[in-house]
């Protein structure tokens, strides 16, 4: 029984994932939707294998540019962070500016980023960072500031430092969260770069949509989608496993061990 949960629960991805291909099909089917307006799932496969080196390299170049704005927001985003949740005075001077700014739609700055830097990577870099930033500063803060006052009071008592309760207490305690921030962070980068390729770019899966759609060639523009969706649950899965990984390690009442080693 235990053995069909497990197979069932590996399978559901891959059902689902079919039952989704059966629905578009029929509906296309069902009425009669010319191609320049949906395609069905065998035109979007067929457009996929014949345009699949133009689609590998421009699926490169948005990997690429998603990755560095990302990079980018792993280390920015943890290290602000941590000075908000580790700091009341920086969490009241910082962070209602980064929820402000983060309400400010983000494809009304690339036509700015594009008169900056110019059309290319920049803009789809700098997009990028800025739509995964936020979802990481706010899950590391919690975690730094969620921890208990009687474990700072005790590490204190025991003459550990603020530097102390940061590394043995706050940084694997914030692991788990930070992982789990990371599997959001990674999607919206993705969406940063596909919006700053389509608005200002002149390569990637974006500059791909928006050539082909303007030839209204929808195979086209749903194989370059699938491209992204590959790329995009490819890394969510990667950070899935860390996720999986830190929270069996990082156990979250792992202050006791911090508290010890401080000791």
């Amino acid at each position: 029984m235990r053995m069909r949960s497990m197979l069932l629960a590996r399978a559901a991805p891959w059902i689902s994932a079919a039952l989704l291909v059966l629905v578009w099909w029929l509906g296309v089917a069902a009425f009669d939707v010319k191609s320049y307006i949906m395609p069905t799932p065998g035109e979007t496969l067929a457009s996929l294998v014949r345009h699949w080196r133009p689609l590998a390299a421009n699926g490169a170049i948005t990997l690429a540019t998603t990755l560095v704005g990302f990079s980018a927001t792993l280390v920015f985003g943890t290290l602000i962070g941590m000075l908000v949740g580790m700091s009341r005075l920086a969490h009241q001077a910082i962070y209602p500016l980064l929820v402000a700014f983060n309400s400010v739609p983000k494809a009304a700055l690339v036509p700015i980023f594009v008169v900056w830097f110019g059309l290319g990577a920049v803009p789809a870099v700098i997009t990028a960072f800025l739509l995964s930033f936020f979802p990481v500063v706010a899950n590391v803060a919690l975690a730094f500031s969620s921890i208990e006052p009687e474990l700072v009071d005790l590490i204190r008592s025991l003459g550990g430092s603020r530097r102390d309760l940061m590394v043995k207490i706050g940084i694997p305690r914030a692991l788990p969260y930070l992982f789990a921030s990371l599997k959001v962070a990674i999607t919206l980068a993705f969406v940063g770069s596909i919006i700053a390729e389509v608005i200002g770019g002149n390569g990637g899966i974006g500059n791909v949509m928006l050539v082909a759609s303007s030839n209204f060639d929808m195979p086209l523009v749903f194989a370059a989608l699938s491209v992204v969706g590959v790329l995009g649950t490819g890394m969510y899965a990667l950070f899935e496993l860390l996720d999986r990984h830190w929270a069996s390690r990082s156990a979250r009442p792992s202050g006791l061990q911090g508290i010890e080693n401080a000791s």
